[in-house]
C-alpha cells in the first residue's frame, strides 16, 4: 500500500514573504519574449521530469494545455531527441536543459562548445541569456519542489509557487 504524499512545506512564501519577489523577478526575466513562451515551458517540463517530480510536471504541462499546445508535443518531451514534432530551435533548448541537468560523460564539460553554438545558430546573445534564466528559474523551483513536496496542482488556479 502506497502512502499518500503530504507536503512538508505549503507554504514557503509565508515564512519568506520575499519569495514573491524573486518568483516574479525570474518571471519578468524570462518573459522578455526573446524565446517563446512555450519554449520555456517546454524546458521545464523536461526539467520537471528529469528530477522525477510531479508537480512540476504537472503545472508546466497544465501551462502548456492552457497555451493551446497539443498533446504529442506535450507528451513526446519526455523523448525529444526522437520526437518529430520540435522545431530546431526547441531542439536547441532541450538539449540545452538536459546538458545542464544531466551528469556529464566522466571528463567531460556538461554543456559542450558544440551544443553551444548548436543554441546559438537558433537564438541571439539575449535570448540565449534568457535560456540560462529559464533552467536557473526551475532550478530554483526545484529545490522548493523536490525539498517542500508541494501537492500536484489540478488546475492553474491550484498553483504555488509561480
Amino acid at each position: 500500500m502506497t502512502q499518500q504524499s503530504i507536503s512538508r512545506m505549503p507554504d514557503p512564501g509565508r515564512y519568506v514573504p520575499e519569495l514573491a519577489e524573486v518568483s516574479a523577478a525570474l518571471f519578468k526575466a524570462t518573459g522578455n519574449r526573446s524565446v517563446p513562451r512555450t519554449t520555456i515551458n517546454l524546458v521545464h517540463l523536461r526539467a520537471g521530469q528529469i528530477v522525477r517530480n510531479t508537480y512540476l510536471t504537472t503545472l508546466n504541462t497544465g501551462f502548456l494545455r492552457k497555451a493551446g499546445e497539443t498533446e504529442e508535443r506535450i507528451t513526446a518531451v519526455s523523448s525529444w531527441v526522437d520526437a518529430p514534432c520540435f522545431t530546431p530551435a526547441e531542439r536547441a533548448a532541450l538539449a540545452l536543459v538536459e546538458a545542464t541537468l544531466q551528469p556529464a560523460p566522466a571528463g567531460q564539460e556538461r554543456v559542450t562548445d558544440r551544443l553551444y553554438a548548436e543554441v546559438a545558430e537558433h537564438y541571439d546573445e539575449k535570448a540565449i541569456a534568457t535560456l540560462t534564466i529559464a533552467i536557473g528559474q526551475i532550478n530554483f523551483f526545484v529545490a522548493l519542489a523536490v525539498i517542500g513536496k508541494p501537492q500536484p496542482v489540478t488546475s492553474l488556479a491550484d498553483q504555488q509557487w509561480d
